[in-house]
C-alpha cells in the first residue's frame, strides 16, 4: 500500500507495528499489543499509560514487560523518550518525521507539530562549548481548547 500524504504533502509514517515488522523484530504477543497500544496520531503515553491499554488485550501482560519492551524501542531508536516537563517519561512513537511539541500547561495534552524554521536552527559553535550535540528539543507551551473553554482552576 502506497505512503498516505499529511497535511504538509510529505509522506506519512509507517505505524510503530509496521516498522517493527520490516526490520524483523521478533513480535511475541507481548510486545505486539503494547504496538498496538501506541497505535494513533498525537500520542505520547506514560509506561502505565501503554500497560492500561495494552492489558486488556493481553491479561497476562505484565508491568515489567511493558518498561523493558518499551526500553528496547527506545535502544532500537523507534520510539522516542520525552520529557515534557511533568518528570514523567512519556514515549513517542513518531520517529520516522522529526516534529516538536505543543503542550497544554493545564491538562498535559500533548500534540506533534512542525514548527517553520525549527530545521534551521542552530547553536553558534562559541555558545556550544565543548558539547557534542545530539539532538533539539523545542517545546511550545499554552492551553488547549478545552482547557481555555473552562476555568483556570489555580485562580
Amino acid at each position: 500500500m502506497p505512503a498516505k500524504s499529511d497535511q504538509r504533502g510529505g509522506p506519512q509514517s509507517q505505524s510503530l507495528l509496521q516498522r517493527l515488522r520490516r526490520r524483523g523484530w521478533r513480535l511475541t504477543s507481548q510486545r505486539r499489543v503494547i504496538a498496538e497500544a501506541m497505535e494513533g496520531e498525537h500520542v505520547h503515553l506514560t509506561a502505565e499509560e501503554v500497560y492500561d491499554r495494552a492489558s486488556p488485550r493481553l491479561p497476562e501482560l505484565s508491568r515489567a514487560t511493558v518498561y523493558n519492551t518499551l526500553n528496547q524501542l527506545v535502544k532500537l531508536g523507534e520510539v522516542a523518550e520525552v520529557s515534557l516537563g511533568s518528570g514523567t517519561k512519556r514515549y513517542d512513537p513518531q520517529t520516522a518525521q522529526g516534529h516538536q511539541h505543543l503542550v497544554c500547561e493545564r491538562c498535559g495534552a500533548t500534540r506533534d507539530v512542525h514548527p517553520a524554521g525549527a530545521d534551521r536552527l542552530t547553536l553558534p559553535t562559541a555558545e556550544r562549548g565543548r558539547f557534542k550535540l545530539n539532538r533539539v528539543e523545542i517545546v511550545f507551551w499554552g492551553v488547549c481548547s478545552n482547557c481555555a473553554r473552562s476555568p483556570d482552576p489555580s485562580t
